[in-house]
């Protein structure tokens, strides 16, 4: 894998993978941010108001819509749709911290947000409350328990597949190595901004 602290060329089109709970939405906020990229969050586009799902065909339309762009950041896993976003894909980015870290992260916000009652995309309807998030078969805090240690194996294999070849993965396994790469990309700018 190549050294993940270099410059922004090749950072057009970005996927943020990683577990539920390893903080991939605020990671790709702050990266997109920094890009001045378009962010597309695979959640909002698969859930209508009050946590009803889309369907296949639906969720992979509203995705290629998406992605016709030339620059974006894409927040977001499913790997049933990885042939349709990793075709164009130049980076991926995986935040594959400890189950530990994961879930403790995972349970703070479902915490938060149960109690906030706040939206999770203003207008959708969609909250997260104590007994979604802690006593149902949906919690997310279950799922990301049950994904962990498949996505750590599933994202692994990718990195060495022929077929994502063409695709730069970038790996952090702490916080502060995503932290100082954000932070190498605003340096990088500066420097440009600076060349004579």
């Amino acid at each position: 894998m190549r050294d993940p602290f270099i410059t922004p060329s090749g950072l057009d089109r970005i996927n943020v993978i990683g577990t539920s709970g390893s903080g991939k939405s605020v990671f790709a906020r702050r990266l997109a941010e920094r890009l001045a990229a378009p962010l597309i969050e695979m959640d909002r586009l698969y859930w209508h108001s009050n946590w009803s799902p889309s369907t296949d065909n639906e969720f992979f339309d509203k995705l290629k819509n998406q992605l016709s762009g030339s620059r974006w950041i894409l927040d977001g896993n499913y790997t049933r749709t990885v042939s349709m976003k990793w075709e164009q894909v130049e980076t991926v980015i995986w935040l594959d911290y400890t189950f530990l870290r994961t879930i403790t992260r995972a349970v703070k916000r479902a915490m938060l947000r149960s109690w906030s009652k706040q939206e999770i995309w203003p207008g959708s309807g969609n909250r997260e409350t104590f007994r979604k998030s802690f006593l149902s078969r949906d919690s997310i805090i279950l799922w990301s328990i049950k994904t962990h240690s498949k996505n750590q194996l599933k994202y692994q294999s990718a990195i060495v597949d022929e077929r994502y070849s063409h695709i730069r993965f970038i790996r952090f396994i702490h916080p502060n190595q995503a932290e100082a790469w954000l932070q190498s990309l605003d340096e990088s700018k500066l420097t440009k901004s600076l060349a004579p």
